[in-house]
């Protein structure tokens, strides 16, 4: 048996198996990221998150798996969990962490939030990206269902298309979530956000995550929602974004940067137990 040690961890709900992997990362395909996603049969997760040697001057570097075995460029309450760790490992108030998406600094605040800058919010077609050429706010879908307002794209780490919705507790996640993060526009997936506008200060939203399916939370979504609602003209550069499982609170700042800072906290540990050979 091959035993790897792991920390459960969440931000909001949004939950992560995170494996120190600096010394030696597990390997692992598909059907083990698959096994260890189950509920039921493994341990269950969103992400997979595997902490690796940095290459880039930060502390660390971060790789993030779905559950279907997917990878994925940036998922913002898994770097602030990731980074809680470093944080309590050095016992220091700050850590970046290298992504796919580039180098996130960290920061600890007094109130133990972590506050992580994601980088710049991109919104060309191509940064995307898109099929093809089209408005980045008011991206066409054939067949969206109906009643949904426009389709806003963002790139923050990865794909996003947010929808505006009169009723985020009434959108149909579940079952349009799926054919809206594989549709034809978005060759490579997207997560997308439906997003209610409760005030220019606070937004409701659910999110359905590509290669995940519906999360209480999900970081970079929150971000890419609200970009989307200020360019829409629908909300400040800094609103609280409240998920199903709590609140982020959002800026998206002068200089075109997206700052999202959150609680991150640990579950439980354990170890895994993989047979060895094929």
């Amino acid at each position: 048996m091959t035993r790897i040690a792991f920390t459960k961890m969440h931000g909001l709900g949004n939950d992560f198996v995170v494996v120190d992997g600096r010394a030696g990362a597990p390997r692992l395909g598909p059907a083990d990221y698959r096994a260890i996603a189950d509920r039921r049969r493994g341990v269950g997760f969103d992400q997979f998150l595997t902490i690796l040697p940095a290459r880039g001057g930060g502390d660390a570097r971060m790789s993030i798996r779905n559950p279907d075995g997917s990878e994925a460029g940036a998922c913002g309450n898994g770097t602030r969990c990731v980074a809680a760790l470093l944080m309590a490992e050095s016992g220091r108030d700050e850590a970046a962490v290298e992504t796919a998406a580039g180098t996130l600094a960290c920061r600890r605040g007094p109130d133990g939030r972590i506050a992580v800058d994601m980088g710049p919010a991109r919104f060309g077609w191509r940064d995307i990206p898109l099929a093809r050429a089209a408005d980045t706010l008011r991206v066409p879908l054939d067949g969206a269902p109906e009643g949904f307002g426009v389709c806003a794209c963002v790139d923050v780490g990865n794909p996003h298309a947010v929808f505006v919705v009169p009723d985020a507790a009434a959108a149909p996640v579940a079952s349009a979530g799926p054919a809206l993060e594989r549709h034809p526009m978005f060759p490579e997936r997207a997560n997308i956000e439906f997003v209610e506008i409760r005030s220019r200060r606070e937004l409701r939203m659910r999110v359905w995550e590509r290669g995940a399916g519906e999360t209480p939370a999900c970081g970079s979504g929150a971000c890419a929602a609200l970009v989307a609602a200020a360019r829409l003209g629908l909300a400040d550069r800094r609103a609280e974004a409240v998920l199903d499982g709590g609140t982020l609170e959002i800026e998206w700042t002068d200089a075109g940067r997206v700052t999202m800072t959150g609680p991150a906290e640990t579950a439980f540990a354990g170890v895994l137990e993989r047979p060895d050979g094929p």
